[in-house]
């Protein structure tokens, strides 16, 4: 199958509006097969992330789970790409560059990211690997220990806070049961190399799982090589019969070298094309962190749970960029290699009450969630005399403090037969406060301080509608302020901070229908959600210049489409996971950059969006120890800048891959082998929005093959 050579006459509409039929055909097919059979034949999962837990078929949100054995059967275990690509309004596309992290937005919510995580706010085992600005990183969560991993869209998301346009919930596995160890390799193209060690079980009362792993790799493109090393370890006991005691200690280190993007006709020319300036300047970057947390749950009575979560960590980067020698001359530059470290740490507490309203069923969690980040951060001269990519002279000194205190109320009410209202509110207060201790002739003192607050409303009204069908609406409002990174430097290349960058402000509505459905030939589940986010202030970027970029507030945006998944059990060897989304993601007003000379008129599409993305996913179970899978994935071009005028082409790609399990008494292996992007096409695998010198693209793989094992052994 090579998607590329398709008819021209047919098209995407056309493939698009085919798969939408299919699935709906299926659905269908699958409720008149199921009319008479019990929901209850499919497992209960409950969802976390609404904080209100609730089984999956009655939360009132559009909600994904993946479970950990789905992330990792036949995968690297590396990167959330690999498994959650095919969640239904998530984009997330691997950079093949470890020095950054993944491309990753909600809806559209993050698109305008260069590098790192915004707008989106990520947690593991309940710790915020999203500081209080909204700059997160999904480097640090281990998939080969993770029980679950939950996405969460729409206004309900709006809950958790500051730039949660979405939300990712990763939970580490709790350890059960006989002790049981677990070794795993892994190799594939362009040298990739995984080893893991796994441990878990629960010995006189305490649950305990402790994962290692070492992931390798000489990258597709020069200088884009990578060691990851990662440990995660998660402790579970009782100390009474009311109360639970969970312990978590996380440490990831990356030494990766950085390829930087291609510039469109580079890319056409060479698909592992690398500029001039990541090689002379041998870009690269080294990441550290250490952190530990530990939650506390105590049953008062029936009625009445406390719970709480408190965490602390380290972190530091150093960071060598390509700037040119000629652009670190001002006074006012920063540099070319970026020195931080950081100090952070944080809790939860949260009550939980359950009791009657008018005669019917009332569930209440009153919480405040407080963060504090502190950070030291140098900027040096990429260069010594004509010697590059080496630590020059100080050129930028600060004491950075991030900090956040939202208290928040979250009420679910069965108010009536088949009727559910859910209602919350939080007051979201971020505060940034910067201490220049850098200050020399025409760089004069940039201290400064500011805060953003804002009441984040949500309401969701639901209806049962018979048994296992749920229809849903929702609205909310959301806050997403800028990050230190965007406002480090003001337009015009003026001195000083830009606090002058105020936050988007949003307002978000859903509906959605969710179905569960039981019969003897097929079984399953379906969902479908229409989304509409209206954004005022929207963060764009202002300028770039010599490598730097300032950000601006705009006008108004609109986000707004449609997503439909399905997961069927055809008899009992097929399982089929599919999922579409269409987004039209549009500036409603226009906006110029600050010298006034550059503007980009309204109707424009939000760079870094894809207006389509649909995935097919069929496993065949032949033999009890035998799997057989292909995967498919489409993405629609993605605009790589504010003008659109250079976007990176749609592509379609195919998977296939196959597992063997065999068990002897205590002993089992696991054997796997995949291939992706079968086709060898060529495609852009991700994209560097606006940047400043136009090397915009960011190369995926042709094909690629891997293969391991693992084999465990339990006692």
């Amino acid at each position: 199958m090579h998607v590329a050579r398709l008819c021209p006459a047919t098209g995407w509409p056309l493939r698009l509006s085919t798969l939408a039929s299919l699935m709906l055909l299926a659905q269908g097919a699958a409720a008149q097969s199921g009319a008479a059979a019990a929901p209850q034949a499919l497992p209960d999962v409950t969802v976390r992330s609404t904080l209100v837990q609730s089984p999956l078929d009655y939360a009132p949100a559009s909600v994904t789970i993946v479970d950990g054995d789905r992330l990792r059967d036949r995968q690297w275990q590396v990167n959330l790409s690999e498994s959650l690509s095919g969640t239904p309004g998530l984009l997330l596309q691997n950079r093949q560059n470890y020095a950054q992290d993944l491309q990753l937005s909600i809806r559209g919510h993050g698109a305008r990211s260069m590098f790192g995580v915004r707008g989106v706010q990520i947690f593991v085992d309940g710790i915020p690997a999203t500081m209080p600005d909204g700059q997160g990183q999904t480097n640090n969560i281990d998939l080969q220990s993770v029980e679950r991993i939950e996405v969460l869209r729409g206004p309900y998301s709006t809950l958790y806070g500051n730039a949660s346009g979405g939300v990712i919930n990763a939970y580490s596995a709790r350890g059960e049961g006989s002790p049981s160890i677990d070794s795993s390799f892994a190799m594939g193209s362009n040298g990739q190399k995984r080893l893991g060690l796994k441990a878990q079980g629960e010995r006189q009362g305490v649950g305990y799982v402790v994962s290692a792993s070492r992931f390798l790799t000489d990258g597709y493109r020069p200088q884009s090589a990578a060691d990851k090393n990662l440990f995660n370890a998660r402790l579970d006991t009782d100390p009474s019969e009311h109360s639970h005691l969970m312990l978590v200690a996380n440490h990831v280190n990356v030494d990766a070298l950085d390829p930087g993007g291609a510039a469109p006709a580079e890319w056409a020319a060479n698909g592992r094309a690398v500029a001039p300036g990541p090689l002379n300047f041998n870009m690269r970057k080294n990441m550290r962190q250490s952190q530990v947390g530990l939650a506390y749950d105590y049953r008062v009575d029936a009625s009445n749970a406390l719970r709480l979560m408190v965490y602390a960590g380290q972190r530091s980067i150093t960071q060598y960029q390509s700037t040119p020698v000629a652009v670190q001359a001002p006074a006012t530059s920063a540099g070319g290699v970026i020195d931080l470290g950081r100090d952070y740490g944080g809790l939860d507490l949260r009550w939980a009450h359950s009791t009657e309203a008018g005669g019917s069923p009332l569930s209440l969690v009153l919480g405040l969630t407080a963060n504090l980040v502190e950070e030291d951060r140098q900027g040096y001269d990429n260069f010594l005399g004509s010697q590059l990519g080496v630590k020059g002279k100080l050129r930028r000194d600060e004491r950075n403090t991030l900090s956040n205190a939202d208290p928040y109320l979250q009420a679910s009410w069965a108010f009536a037969p088949h009727w559910k209202l859910d209602a919350g509110l939080r007051w979201s207060h971020v505060k940034f406060v910067s201490r220049d201790h850098y200050i020399a002739p025409g760089n004069s003192d940039d201290s400064g301080d500011t805060r953003f607050r804002r009441w984040l409303p949500m309401l969701s009204l639901q209806r049962e509608l018979n048994a296992g069908t749920q229809v849903y609406a929702s609205l909310g409002g959301g806050m997403e302020t800028p990050t230190f990174n965007e406002i480090s430097y003001r337009p015009g290349g003026l001195p000083g901070l830009n606090f002058g960058l105020q936050p988007a402000t949003s307002t978000s509505a859903e509906i959605g229908l969710r179905q569960r459905f039981a019969g003897e030939a097929l079984r399953g589940q379906w969902s479908a959600a229409l989304f509409h986010t209206s954004t005022r202030n929207e963060i764009v970027t202002a300028e770039n210049i010599g490598g730097r970029s300032s950000f601006r507030n705009a006008g108004r945006t609109r986000r707004q489409g449609a997503e439909l998944a399905t997961q069927l059990w055809l008899a009992r060897q097929w399982q089929l996971n599919a999922a579409l989304t269409v987004l039209d993601a549009k500036l409603r007003d226009g906006f110029c950059n600050s010298a006034g000379a550059s503007c980009v008129p309204a109707g424009k599409r939000i760079a870094g969006t894809a207006r389509t993305q649909a995935a097919i996913g069929l496993d065949w179970r032949p033999h009890g120890d035998w799997r057989l899978g292909a995967d498919w994935r489409h993405v629609s071009a993605i605009a790589a800048n504010d003008s659109n005028s250079i976007e990176a082409p749609s592509y379609g790609v195919l998977a296939l891959s196959a597992g063997y399990t065999r068990q002897w008494g205590p002993w089992k292996l696991n054997a796997f082998a995949r291939i992706d992007n079968l086709a060898d096409k060529k495609y852009v695998g991700s994209v560097i929005v606006n940047e400043s010198n136009g090397r915009y693209y960011e190369a995926a793989p042709g094909r690629q093959w891997m293969a391991g094992m693992s084999l465990g052994y339990q006692f």
